[in-house]
């Protein structure tokens, strides 16, 4: 019986596994797609995530970025990082470099699916193994958090996100947000000839079709070579609880605000290394507590500015309280940041 099972190898089932074998831990994770792994997102780490992984000895490859613009038709407020960069990253290359930490570590990586579930009060087994422990984290949309009946209904509007690469050298040195009607796009620079462009929206449709939203950014990427339209959604996923037994729910898969402020990466990271220690003090029940104070400065300002972004009226008056008032700007920017 190995100690630890860890469904998905995205990044949070990754890192998982990473410090559960450093910790001396046996570890498998079991993900049915083959690495690399894709998958429609921002591509921007805060200076916080970056420092997550440097702590596991890991530095991918990427563009450092040193803040945040906010643009819209008329205003430009900028708000520059106090200390560290953040950091751009392809996620296939994330996904690479993570895979071999995590080959490197002694983690049993198999492709296969994993299926139902089924514990009692020594252990869990699932697609083949039987293991003390099973970190799920299997994802935005996690069948095992279903299975489980941890789900719970999503509340508001639902959004969706949208990404490509555009083939051009990155024009800033910090992720720009431009702020329209009835979205968000954020352009994160992620190699020297390339930045990522995300796109935050509650209406469903084509990448071309909402960038269009976006006259001024449109116009400057029209004409240069992109890759292939990816999609995610809905994002918002409410959870009841991130345990149920000896299953953890971890990454996406513990429930998700929404994209609008770039730290999904940081709190799947967080509860992985969270989820690892009650592992081994034997206190799986301990996970959703310590998830919940981990995560909460993070849950508040985003739930916040999300109620904000879905009523019409407050939307409006985000980027001219912005601009009026960049020194706080900057200091919720740097609140998230760090």
């Amino acid at each position: 019986m190995i100690d630890l099972l860890v469904a998905g190898g995205g990044p949070a089932g990754l890192v998982t596994a990473l410090h559960a074998a450093r910790a001396g831990l046996s570890v498998t994770v079991v993900e049915r797609r083959r690495p690399p792994v894709d998958k429609a997102c921002g591509e921007g780490m805060m200076p916080y995530t970056v420092r997550q992984l440097e702590a596991l000895g890991i530095t991918p490859p990427g563009k450092p970025f040193r803040g945040i613009t906010y643009l819209d038709s008329r205003r430009r407020v900028d708000a520059p990082f106090r200390a560290d960069a953040g950091l751009g990253v392809r996620r296939t290359a994330l996904h690479s470099v993570l895979t071999d930490a995590a080959s490197a570590a002694g983690v049993d990586l198999v492709t296969a699916h994993v299926g139902s579930i089924s514990q009692d009060s020594d252990s869990v087994e699932c697609a083949g193994f039987r293991a003390r422990y099973l970190a799920a984290a299997d994802g935005l949309h996690s069948p095992i958090r279903r299975s489980l009946g941890l789900a719970l209904p999503s509340r508001g509007s639902r959004r969706w996100g949208l990404r490509r690469h555009i083939h051009t050298a990155p024009w800033s040195e910090r992720v720009e947000v431009y702020w329209g009607d009835s979205a968000e796009a954020y352009v994160t620079p992620v190699a020297d000839d390339c930045v990522g462009i995300a796109i935050l929206t509650g209406r469903q449709g084509s990448f071309e079709s909402r960038l269009a939203e976006f006259g001024a950014l449109s116009e400057r990427v029209n004409g240069h070579p992109h890759g292939p339209e990816r999609a995610a959604g809905p994002l918002r996923q409410r959870v009841a609880n991130r345990t149920a037994g000896r299953v953890m729910l971890v990454g996406d898969a513990a429930g998700y605000v929404d994209a609008l402020t770039g730290e999904g990466l940081g709190i799947a990271f967080g509860g992985a290394e969270l989820l690892v220690r009650c592992v081994l003090a034997g206190r799986p029940g301990d996970y959703d507590r310590q998830w919940r104070q981990m995560s909460r400065r993070y849950r508040l300002l985003t739930a916040g500015l999300l109620r904000a972004v879905e009523f019409g009226p407050t939307r409006s008056r985000i980027m001219p309280a912005a601009a009026a008032l960049p020194g706080g700007f900057t200091k919720i920017v740097n609140l998230l940041a760090y």
